[in-house]
């Protein structure tokens, strides 16, 4: 099994021995691709699913560092908060495969924090939009993390 995300296409595909099994419509970096610490930009190149988080969670869970806040997201909490990157119900965390590309030093994806995970349901997906993560539908996460197990190849293609 493996994950195709096409930043062209703005799309995300799970694929088994070549077949598309899913395809999910996503959001990249508002700022295109790149793979430098702090360019708010979407790394292309093979990865992995380094970690799962968020088991359990309930749809629209809040997430700030990694770690359920105990909230879950609003319309209120959103106008509340004007401009949060929200990160809902569901986290995969990436890591490069590709030293020197998208793997330690200035190019760490993993060490640049960048997932696949939910967003609020009135944001716009199938054009760019985030800070370098790949954004999707909260019920769209939530098949694709109980479907792809850790270490899931992803491939991220500009």
């Amino acid at each position: 099994m493996k994950i195709e995300i096409s930043i062209p296409h703005q799309t995300l595909e799970v694929r088994d021995a070549g077949r598309v099994l899913k395809s999910y419509s996503v959001s990249t970096a508002k700022r295109g691709v790149g793979e430098k610490n702090g360019s708010l930009q979407t790394p292309r190149g093979r990865h992995i699913v380094r970690a799962k988080i968020g088991t359990g969670q309930p749809l629209n869970a809040v997430f700030v560092r990694r770690r359920p806040t105990g909230e879950v997201w609003s319309s209120e909490m959103h106008e509340n908060y004007p401009g949060r990157d929200w990160i809902l119900t569901r986290i995969l965390w990436l890591s490069g495969c590709e030293p020197g590309k998208n793997r330690l030093g200035e190019v760490d994806t993993m060490r640049r924090y960048i997932y696949i995970h939910g967003c609020p349901d009135t944001a716009e997906l199938g054009k760019p939009g985030s800070i370098g993560c790949v954004r999707m539908r909260n019920r769209d996460i939530i098949e694709l993390f109980d479907l792809v197990p850790p270490y899931t190849p992803v491939e991220i293609k500009a």
